[in-house]
């Protein structure tokens, strides 16, 4: 049991970092308003801002923290790591100014950029054979935090907007005093080595996209696609708020059935999509789900319909792991992890860039000037992303490896 205890720390502590993205979605448009008055459409222009400056700092830092923990351990880090996100919850939860909260999401963002230390760890002290089920273990519970962070915003926003971070802070708090006792160190000075910026820079893997022959066309096809399907997070609360009237709860439970549902998909349904339809036809059956999705919820007026969508728009999110196994077979051997951490760059550029887009077409459009009140326009700009990383995927040159997989 004792050496399990660790594990349950360090999944634990990634959950956290995931909660700490979403249990802001449901709560963030009342708290905007609390702290700045105005419009839900003003409101939607700095969740966009606020979202986009954490995904930022998670894109810059997360390269630099788990460098940091080759040179200085593990246990530090993350201990550090959870001992200032437990006070950024709180700073949130009390803070009557627009900049100190975006100044907390900042400080969030970078304190939150630990899953790359927590897969360290479970490369520590695992096998080569068995570091695949420890790494799938870490994405699992990743998984589960982005489920249960909207869930817990939309329960917990029935008591005023501020009452999710007061929770966070106090789980993360427990977090640390348990990882305080039970988390060993595994670095030791066989394993130790010394700290280089140039190594801890997130670009440099952006840097070497042109040294991997074929795959600036999928790499492009997947950042459209992503930006396209990130629009969920981003406009979610300010689209079913304006558009059914829906309050924190149900948007937090909206989001934690989507979250179900895209785990079901890339959990399970992925495997029988590409025995069936084979790679190539998985990418394109996501895409298709996407713009089908898209084009619904743009009109859509009723919450039920939209909440009963729910499953069709998380097929879409198949498109991602046929694509990276594609991209994975068009890449050496010796070369895979330079193209995860490329694939990991791509997404964060989305997330970086997506809520920006996002959001301020919500806001043209939902504005008290807007010469058209349409609240769905940002899933027709998702629509049009869609459709251009289709396009683009089918214009891509044929390959032996497009094929089923039986």
């Amino acid at each position: 049991m004792s050496s399990r205890l660790p594990v349950l720390f360090i999944l634990m502590t990634v959950m956290i970092d995931a909660m700490g993205i979403g249990i802001i979605i449901p709560v963030m448009p009342a708290l905007i308003l609390d702290i700045e008055g105005g419009t839900l459409a003003n409101a939607a222009i700095w969740g966009g801002i606020l979202s986009s400056s954490f995904a930022v700092m998670q894109f810059l830092f997360g390269p630099l923290i788990g460098n940091l923990s080759d040179r200085y351990g593990r246990r530090p880090i993350l201990l550090v790591s959870l001992f200032v996100m437990a006070a950024d919850y709180v700073v949130m939860a009390i803070t009557h100014s627009i900049w100190i909260l975006l100044l907390a999401r900042i400080v969030g963002g970078i304190a939150g950029a630990t899953q790359s230390t927590a897969a360290a760890f479970m490369a520590d002290t695992n096998p080569p054979e068995k570091r695949g089920a420890g790494f799938g273990l870490v994405s699992a519970a990743f998984g589960l935090g982005f489920v249960l962070g909207p869930l817990i915003g939309g329960l917990l926003g029935d008591l005023g907007p501020r009452a999710p971070f007061y929770a966070a802070a106090l789980l993360a708090f427990i977090n640390f005093l348990f990882g305080f006792i039970v988390l060993p160190e595994t670095v030791t000075d066989k394993t130790r080595r010394a700290f280089t910026l140039s190594r801890a820079n997130p670009f440099g893997a952006i840097k070497h996209i042109r040294t991997l022959p074929g795959l600036g066309r999928l790499l492009t096809v997947l950042l459209l696609y992503q930006l396209a399907f990130n629009a969920y997070p981003a406009i979610w609360a300010y689209f079913t708020q304006a558009r059914f009237n829906w309050d924190t709860r149900m948007i937090g439970i909206s989001l934690a059935v989507f979250g179900i549902s895209m785990a079901l998909v890339q959990g399970g349904l992925i495997r029988i999509a590409i025995k069936h339809l084979g790679e190539v036809g998985t990418v394109m059956a996501g895409f298709s789900f996407a713009i089908i999705s898209f084009s619904i919820l743009a009109f859509l007026t009723n919450g039920w319909a939209a909440l009963a969508l729910t499953p069709v728009s998380a097929m879409a999110a198949m498109s991602v792991p046929a694509l990276q196994a594609i991209l994975s077979r068009q890449t050496s051997e010796d070369a895979q992890g330079e193209l995860q951490g490329i694939f990991t760059s791509v997404g964060a550029l989305a997330m970086i860039l997506s809520p920006l887009l996002m959001t301020n077409v919500f806001a043209a459009f939902t504005a008290p000037d807007a010469p058209i009140y349409f609240p769905g326009a940002p899933f027709l700009a998702s629509l049009v992303l869609a459709f251009a990383g289709l396009l683009l995927f089918l214009r891509r040159r044929k390959r032996p490896e497009d094929i089923r997989v039986t």
